[in-house]
């Protein structure tokens, strides 16, 4: 079905029969319809930038999850070393140079190797300032004030956030006697 051309006359029929009525709600319903275009495109970019931050944050938490997942192994493993190393400090200096203590010290090494490159540090305390981040204070002892003088226990760091604080010994400021 073809469309006919209206003819010279009826073009100003046509037009004469819109009136400025049909005009100004034409305008209306496109002004309406602007908006809810204008709405749309706002909520469409809104969740977009949602999404964004979305994946944003899953690949962070991927990312600290990953890091992080094997501090439990590495606290249960933390005991053992505190061990080793009493062991070591405890064994006699006669015994000291035998080779199956030489065998343990290099299994405790390797340990160590694995543990570092898995992210785990020692919390250096001895001598540092006291910060309640880091280190737990079990006693006051002679010393510079806020200054460790003593490591009860070594504390360690996986990555960055604290696995297990160090427990130290704060100075309070007394000095300690010097022997001569």
């Amino acid at each position: 079905m073809t469309r006919e051309k209206p003819k010279r006359g009826q073009a100003k029929e046509i037009a004469a029969k819109v009136t400025e009525e049909d005009i100004e709600a034409l305008k209306q319903a496109l002004a309406e319809e602007k908006a809810k275009s204008e709405s749309h495109l706002a909520n469409w970019q809104r969740t977009q930038a949602d999404f964004i931050n979305y994946k944003r944050r899953n690949n962070q938490e991927k990312e600290e999850i990953g890091k992080f997942a094997n501090a439990m192994l590495m606290l249960s493993l933390l005991p053992i070393l505190d061990d080793l190393e009493r062991a070591f400090t405890s064994i006699p200096h006669h015994l000291a140079k035998l080779s199956w203590v030489d065998g343990i010290r290099l299994i405790e090494r390797k340990l160590w190797a694995s543990l570092e490159a898995q992210g785990l540090s020692q919390i250096k305390a001895l001598s540092e300032p006291f910060d309640p981040q880091l280190h737990e204070a079990v006693m006051h002892g002679k010393g510079k004030e806020g200054i460790v003088v003593e490591e009860l226990q070594k504390g360690y760091k996986l990555h960055d956030r604290v696995l297990r604080p160090t427990m130290v010994v704060v100075g309070n400021g007394e000095e300690e006697e010097k022997e001569e």
